[in-house]
């Protein structure tokens, strides 16, 4: 009876013991936690957005895991801490390629308001030139509406620079910059037709 007695409480002793051994591990999720919020803050969601994704997909399947380990009397968190490494890491290498990203973001604008500044320059010295007729001069005037938008979204876009928006003022002067260079084909195109020359 007595033996019955002491197995029965080493039973309880050790499962008790090997169940307090998987504990969550509190400290890598908050260093993987801290590493997203870190790439985040360096706007990888915008300049890296699939890499950015990636790595929350990678965090939410280690936490799926960690909630499947809590459910269970024998827990092992050991997976979960080699992953939980294995974000880190990751974070770290969005959060430069996010950086770096940036950068040439930053530098593609600079280009493009360069780019597009001499197109709507030269628009500028084609619309005099420009044959008038019945339609043609509607369609000026519509061009003419269309450059001005054009300008305004260089100066919108110039303001998002100057924000350290490079994304949104990227996108704005691919836009603009695809609607000037089509008024400035039409033109050079309608000049051509009545003999003008470029």
């Amino acid at each position: 009876m007595k033996n019955r007695i002491l197995t029965g409480m080493a039973v309880i002793v050790m499962t008790a013991l090997l169940a307090s051994c998987g504990k969550v591990p509190q400290a890598q999720i908050d260093e993987a936690n801290a590493a997203i919020d870190s790439a985040k803050t360096a706007q990888a969601d915008v300049y890296v957005p699939a890499d950015f994704a990636a790595l929350q997909d990678s965090m939410r399947a280690v936490n799926a895991y960690i909630e499947g380990q809590k459910s269970k009397l024998f827990k092992k968190y050991a997976p979960a801490k080699e992953n939980l490494t294995k974000v880190v890491a990751l974070a770290k290498t969005v959060k430069e390629n996010a950086v770096a990203r940036k950068e040439e973001v930053k530098k593609e604008v600079e280009t493009l308001i360069e780019s597009l500044k001499g197109v709507i320059e030269e628009n500028a010295k084609l619309f005099p030139r420009a044959p008038r007729g019945k339609e043609g001069a509607a369609v000026l005037e519509q061009m003419k509406t269309e450059m001005e938008a054009v300008s305004a979204a260089s100066a919108d876009a110039q303001n998002l620079y100057v924000e350290g928006k490079y994304m949104d003022a990227l996108n704005k002067l691919k836009a603009a910059k695809e609607t000037a260079d089509k008024i400035n084909n039409d033109l050079k195109e309608a000049i051509k037709k009545v003999g003008g020359r470029i």
